[in-house]
């Protein structure tokens, strides 16, 4: 496993002469690889909670928000779910060499399009030591060697977790060089965007600033997983029971994630039943509202903030909500595109229209009709993992899994043929 004594190029290049041989491992070796991860992790969870209560102690001195020290936690429970996502990862068909369209041509040519891994694809992530395994598991299964750069708030979690992945993928027959650590300052992170030729892509999953680093600098294809400006609209026609409960699902199942509800919109002609109770029930689970005149007028006395322009362009991120009350699915659908980050939207209704219009008219990645926005997630869609979910448009949006990790090759077979 390459690390911070090696530079970044000579990792990098590494990674791409290992990528050469992965893309050629046959699905038997790769599934193997990835089942003694999942074993190592299993074995050595003491180990690996060991350096993360290092982490944790250190960035207790730091001036780190509780949904960054919650993603940066390990405990028993995470570390076996890591082992499970690489099991589940298992399970999933083998993307490499996967035929997506085929066809003899008129000229007697045979044209098959067949999915091939990208290569090198680095990942550089804040705080979560689980994208360590979650990313070196997704990489390895579609054939691409994976250079990690983690936080140093992660620094001994990420440390172990790639070190054991390492040794067990080694050991069932890999590249060593299929998983490399950088750990090293921003100038890396600068050096590692830059690297044309043997770095394929590079997905930062991490806050705005980590982005805006790459964006200025980078010369390598980057897939951004972007922010989570999530809203949940309750139309006219929903179940305010069931739309309570997956309001406060949204919110407060975990509220420091991208896929978290940060705005909440109620149609006029429900307001006044749904947003008393509601608004009572978040604020007594501890969330700071913001709300427009009329989600106040419709408190009932629940303490309520204005909100401010501003407000409806955060992703809190916290225990924090914007609430607006609209007059149309229409106006919910405006007030989305307008604010939202094209990540998770979702509508509570029971009419077929409302919910066909929004979901026709929302620009997201992932929408929902009358389900919690929660469940955008590599993991929950069966895609076992994820590196991050995307809202661009080219080549991935939403979760990116395996299929997304590849790109694409045409194979054409003749006879002897020549072009006239």
């Amino acid at each position: 496993m390459a690390t911070t004594a090696f530079s970044v190029a000579d990792t990098c290049a590494a990674a791409k002469r290992a990528s050469r041989t992965l893309a050629t491992v046959s699905s038997a070796v790769k599934d193997a690889a990835l089942e003694a991860i999942a074993a190592t992790i299993e074995e050595h969870t003491g180990q690996i909670l060991d350096a993360n209560v290092r982490d944790l102690e250190a960035a207790s001195d730091g001036d780190y928000s509780s949904a960054f020290l919650d993603k940066l936690r390990l405990d028993e429970a995470r570390v076996a779910s890591m082992a499970a996502g690489v099991r589940k990862i298992v399970s999933l068909p083998d993307p490499v060499g996967e035929v997506i369209d085929g066809r003899r041509l008129a000229n007697g040519l045979d044209v098959r399009k067949v999915r091939v891994p990208l290569g090198v694809v680095a990942v550089v992530y804040e705080a979560r030591p689980n994208v360590t395994i979650d990313a070196t598991a997704l990489c390895l299964k579609s054939g691409n060697a994976v250079v990690l750069r983690g936080s140093s708030a992660a620094a001994r979690s990420n440390a172990v977790l790639a070190q054991l992945a390492c040794s067990a993928a080694s050991a069932a027959g890999l590249p060593e060089d299929a998983i490399s650590l950088l750990q090293g300052g921003r100038e890396d992170i600068a050096e590692l965007a830059t690297q044309n030729g043997t770095v394929d892509l590079i997905v930062p999953r991490g806050g705005e600033g980590l982005k805006a680093s790459l964006k200025g600098v980078a010369t390598v294809p980057v897939i951004y997983a972007a922010s989570g400006n999530c809203h949940v609209y309750v139309d006219a026609s929903a179940d305010l029971d069931a739309a309570q409960a997956i309001v406060l699902n949204a919110k407060l199942q975990r509220p420091g994630v991208c896929n978290a509800a940060e705005t909440l919109l109620v149609h006029s002609r429900v307001a006044g039943s749904l947003l008393p109770g509601l608004l009572r029930a978040l604020s007594e689970a501890g969330v700071t509202l913001h709300g427009d005149d009329r989600a106040r007028a419709a408190a009932a006395g629940v303490p309520i903030d204005a909100a401010s322009e501003e407000d409806w362009d955060t992703e809190y991120l916290a225990l924090e909500l914007a609430v607006g009350v609209v007059d149309s699915v229409e106006e919910a659908i405006d007030h989305i595109n307008a604010h939202g980050s094209g990540h998770s939207e979702a509508i509570l209704t029971h009419e077929t229209d409302a919910a066909r219009a929004f979901e026709l008219g929302v620009d997201a990645a992932c929408v929902y009709v009358n389900a919690s926005t929660r469940f955008t997630d590599g993991g929950e869609f069966g895609m076992g993992a994820e590196i991050g979910n995307s809202t661009q448009k080219l080549h991935a949006r939403g979760p990116i899994g395996v299929r997304e990790l590849c790109t694409f090759k045409y194979l054409v077979e003749g006879a002897g043929h020549v072009r006239p």
